[in-house]
């Protein structure tokens, strides 16, 4: 009798930086993009169904990503999402909807597989952390979601283009008018 075994997702997950990733230096009392949680993170994860990629690429703050670096992301990812049934993007959130533009706009929205990008408002480390559920959303969200350029936070997924940081609210919206999504 043959058993049959599920193909798993073959997933990649980039890591840029950003506030999803950041620690705590008690010598310096701030927080920085110096040595990752991500293996943390993951380890609390139940991923039978995924064979997940990691790509380290960066590990910075979002605010201090320079425009190479910005295309360095948006030609890593779109090639990653050749050989790959997805690809999840954890990125700063301050720019990361610059950064989806940018990739949405490189495909022509319509990558070779489903990009979702995510990130996190506060720190894994603090208890009050919104890391934890964003990477869970996002790694179910790339398997379901049509090709295509997406950010998924706290419930929500949303396609670009059009996607804006809403800095009252902390979360992800719609851009609400005609003028051109803040390139903050």
């Amino acid at each position: 009798m043959t058993s049959l075994t599920p193909q798993k997702a073959s997933i990649a997950l980039v890591q840029t930086g950003g506030t999803i990733d950041k620690t705590y230096d008690a010598w310096g009392g701030t927080l920085g993009n110096t040595h990752g949680v991500l293996d943390q993170m993951i380890d609390a994860l139940v991923l039978e169904g995924i064979e997940l990629h990691r790509v380290a690429l960066l590990a910075k703050d979002s605010l201090d990503l320079t425009e190479a670096e910005v295309e360095l992301i948006v030609y890593t990812t779109l090639d990653l999402a050749q050989s790959h049934d997805g690809v999840v993007l954890l990125h700063g959130t301050d720019r990361l909807a610059r950064t989806g533009e940018q990739l949405h706009a490189a495909c022509d929205g319509v990558p070779a597989s489903p990009i979702v990008l995510t990130g996190a408002m506060r720190p894994w480390i603090l208890r009050t952390s919104d890391a934890q559920q964003n990477l869970t959303e996002a790694l179910l969200a790339v398997q379901l979601l049509p090709r295509g350029v997406h950010v998924c936070m706290h419930g929500r997924v949303l396609a670009f283009p059009g996607v804006v940081k809403d800095t009252k609210q902390l979360r992800f919206v719609r851009c609400e008018t005609t003028e051109e999504p803040d390139s903050k």
